[in-house]
């Protein structure tokens, strides 16, 4: 392995909320990261070490949706309870209510210029909103079922909704059209964003299943079958390159675009794992889930030399993170050795994708979702270099192996808590011992 690369690292964790942890966002300025949670609160955590968190209360039911603005100076939240709240990002917590959906509402985001909001709600409508003068300006509603998600595109002229009625639209703002309609078969959509270039969409749905779209010849590029339960958020990487996602089975997975494969499974949440946001310049990510959980994430791998790494790693690898504790030495989250632990889980012959240097494909990192990108393929389709296919019933055994090297890992994470555990207990009765 490329010796200037690390696998990504738990640097933060975070308790408060009371309850499910919904959405997460960074401030641009890497000083804040705010949060909603089922709790009906909004919390600002200071990235600082030692300065306290600010807990926002006004919503009256959950959280669903946060997100800075692009200055940072503002916060949305968006909730159950049918408003949009602006909060100053403040110790006083200083908020105005807007109001126009007659639902939940399941979604909230600024444009990249922060000049506009677009929210989604379960009355079946996407919304979009003037921010400078705090008011509705228009609804899109052709949905005929609750909308769960929507986004502005990076250039503000285009919105993605995704919808309970297996659909996800693409919407021209300016003349507030639907122009076009992909649907959606296996499942719910749960999340959908734009890729940073604004060529194409992620799905995260109720199937398992990511999906990636081309919105301009309207054709599905890549089917990533990582997860085992409901995906519900992913995060674009900013230079494209990369996806990370959240789901029910309580991992976070990064996936490789440019390869089309996975890279890398965490396992840090216990249960589901719900919300995940990469920082504007992609050196963390943070992520929550329904332990109430707030973790800040270190990425570490370097774009400039990760062809060099794929050179010498072709498998997905299951990443037991390190915690930084600020009381005391660093401390293992999920392993009791010195330095982070890489599994190699699978030792196949599947054909060496990985050898293609990303100093040789920077020419196409700026369309690398073209139309000419070949889906990924579920593993029992999946071809050798000599071009022959995985039989189905070795497939299956595959499958199973990774099933069990992953409850495995579960297990031997648990035992090594526990023992972290009694060894911190034993360290008392004995530190009492010595004071008595």
């Amino acid at each position: 392995m490329h010796s200037g690369l690390e696998d990504p690292t738990l640097e933060r964790h975070f308790k408060g909320h009371r309850d499910t942890v919904t959405s997460i966002d960074f401030n641009a300025n890497m000083k804040q990261l705010a949060t909603g949670s089922m709790d009906s609160c909004v919390m600002i955590w200071n990235l600082k070490p030692q300065m306290r968190a600010y807990r926002f209360v006004g919503h009256k039911d959950a959280v669903l949706s946060v997100q800075f603005s692009p200055s940072g100076h503002l916060v949305a939240s968006a909730s159950r309870d049918k408003t949009v709240r602006l909060w100053v990002p403040s110790v006083k917590g200083e908020s105005t209510v807007l109001k126009a959906h007659t639902g939940t509402i399941r979604s909230v985001q600024f444009s990249s210029d922060g000049q506009s909001l677009v929210t989604a709600s379960d009355d079946k409508t996407i919304k979009v909103w003037t921010v400078h003068r705090q008011k509705f300006l228009f609804s899109l509603s052709q949905h005929i079922n609750w909308v769960r998600c929507a986004k502005f595109s990076p250039d503000g002229r285009l919105i993605v909704s995704a919808s309970d009625d297996k659909t996800i639209k693409i919407w021209d703002k300016a003349t507030r059209e639907c122009i076009h309609s992909f649907y959606e078969h296996g499942g719910f959509v749960n999340y959908v964003d734009f890729h940073p270039n604004g060529t194409c969409i992620a799905a995260a749905g109720t199937d398992n299943t990511v999906k990636l779209w081309d919105i301009r010849m309207n054709k599905l590029l890549q089917h990533y079958r990582v997860h085992s339960a409901v995906v519900n958020c992913l995060s674009f990487h900013p230079n494209g390159n990369y996806l990370i996602t959240a789901s029910n089975d309580s991992t976070l997975k990064i996936l490789d675009l440019l390869e089309g494969k996975l890279l890398y499974t965490l396992h840090g949440h216990q249960g589901p794992a719900t919300c995940v946001v990469f920082s504007s310049a992609g050196d963390f990510f943070a992520s929550g889930g329904s332990d109430e959980q707030v973790m800040v994430w270190k990425t570490n791998f370097d774009a400039e030399d990760y062809g060099e790494m794929l050179k010498n790693q072709s498998r997905p690898m299951t990443v037991n993170c390190m915690l930084k504790n600020s009381d005391g030495p660093s401390r293992l989250l999920e392993n009791t050795s010195k330095s982070h632990v890489v599994e190699k889980l699978l030792e196949t012959n599947f054909s060496d994708t990985g050898s293609t240097n990303l100093n040789q494909q920077k020419s196409h990192s700026s369309n690398i979702l073209a139309s000419d990108a070949k889906p990924v393929l579920p593993l029992d389709q999946f071809h050798l270099q000599e071009g022959n296919i995985i039989p189905s019933t070795l497939a299956n055994t595959l499958e199973h192996i990774v099933g069990q090297l992953d409850v495995l890992t579960q297990t031997v994470t648990i035992l090594e808590q526990r023992l972290t555990l009694t060894e911190d207990k034993l360290r008392e009765c004995l530190d009492n011992q010595q004071k008595s």
